[in-house]
């Protein structure tokens, strides 16, 4: 009955520090905003995480796995590898419109760390390797002459297109990539 109560707590404490640090930062997310927002004491807190850093990392590496699990399945309902590659900006389009929208937390993030070393830098690291693996994937699966370099290409589109959707509000960004997208792939 412990470990049940002891695994919601944790996973409320994640929840709140993921949705706090998406929406405001992780500088403007306090220790003692935590504490109010989840409804848990700060022990608490610390009975899970050491640190805020340590609190932060396993937010974000939560928020990569639903992130891509949610990404990769609506972009997997295409039918065909070209348009799989073209769904990757339709599906960023949707969310985009989304309530909420605030752009890529990975980004985010890391432009909160000076240090390329810093554990959340290294945690946005590993999304964008895990998005350019599956970019890559979905390039092989098309057939492209040389898979690694059209995924970073369209990396570069994906990211573009995320940070002019929340910078600008504009949620054609998705529509411009994948008239960019288009073009790499000679559609």
């Amino acid at each position: 009955m412990n470990e049940i109560t002891d695994t919601s707590t944790r996973d409320i404490i994640l929840d709140v520090t993921e949705k706090l640090i998406y929406k405001s930062g992780i500088a403007a997310t306090g220790m003692d905003l935590l504490v109010k927002t989840a409804g848990v004491s700060r022990k608490s807190i610390y009975r899970y995480f050491a640190s805020k850093e340590e609190l932060t990392v396993a937010a974000l590496q939560r928020r990569d796995v639903r992130w891509m699990n949610w990404y990769r399945s609506a972009v997997d309902q295409a039918e065909t590898p070209a348009e799989r590659l073209l769904n990757l900006f339709t599906v960023l389009k949707e969310w985009f419109a989304s309530e909420g929208f605030r752009g890529c937390a990975f980004i985010n993030t890391s432009g909160e760390t000076g240090d390329p070393e810093d554990p959340v830098r290294q945690v946005a690291k590993d999304h964008k390797q895990k998005l350019l693996d599956y970019v890559c994937e979905l390039c092989t699966e098309h057939g492209a002459e040389d898979p690694q370099l059209l995924a970073r290409q369209l990396l570069i589109l994906i990211d573009g297109a995320i940070t002019v959707a929340l910078v600008m509000g504009d949620h054609s960004a998705a529509d411009n990539a994948q008239c960019m997208a288009r073009k790499l792939l000679d559609l």
